[in-house]
């Protein structure tokens, strides 16, 4: 993954969005030590599926309704 500051990523942009496109993903610096703070990934990024950590084994989960399967966004909204 390449990782950009902020200064270049707004110089270059576009030709990030097109590396984006394509299936890449950016890691973005920011401050003057350039830690990573965020990723640019594409939009349609297929979510894995996420296990229960540390409880696995422990605890169990069940949708009420639906396919049981939720992406990113919606989790977030829940």
């Amino acid at each position: 993954m390449k990782t950009m500051t902020v200064g270049k990523l707004k110089a270059n942009f576009s030709e990030v969005l097109q590396e984006v496109e394509k299936g890449g993903r950016v890691a973005i610096a920011y401050g003057r030590k350039h830690i990573p703070v965020a990723v640019i990934v594409p939009f349609h990024e297929q979510a894995k599926e996420r296990s229960l950590g540390v409880c696995e084994g422990r605890a169990s989960y069940r949708w009420a309704q639906g396919d049981g399967k939720m992406d990113d966004n919606e989790l977030l909204r829940s």
